[in-house]
């Protein structure tokens, strides 16, 4: 589940960074969520399903990626076995 998002730095379309933390899952559903942090303000840990946070969005007539790479590196955890 980890190797779908790579852990480091990701921009925002909207242009806030932000540090991936890891992939979850969620305990009811079993979803797979994005765990992140904001590199701005208070540093709050946010949660996003998967599938938005890989997903296209619209912006001005133009379709871009909801986040994007900008640095990756190495996870904070170890690979669930």
């Amino acid at each position: 589940m980890q190797g779908v998002i790579e852990p480091g730095i990701y921009q925002h379309y909207k242009g806030r960074r932000y540090r991936v933390v890891g992939v979850a899952r969620h305990s009811e559903t079993e979803e797979a969520v994005v765990v992140y942090q904001a590199l701005y303000g208070a540093h709050g840990l946010w949660v996003r399903p998967l599938s938005m946070f890989i997903e296209h969005v619209r912006v001005g007539g133009e379709t871009v990626p909801r986040f994007v790479l900008v640095e990756a590196q190495e996870s904070l955890f170890a690979e669930a076995r």
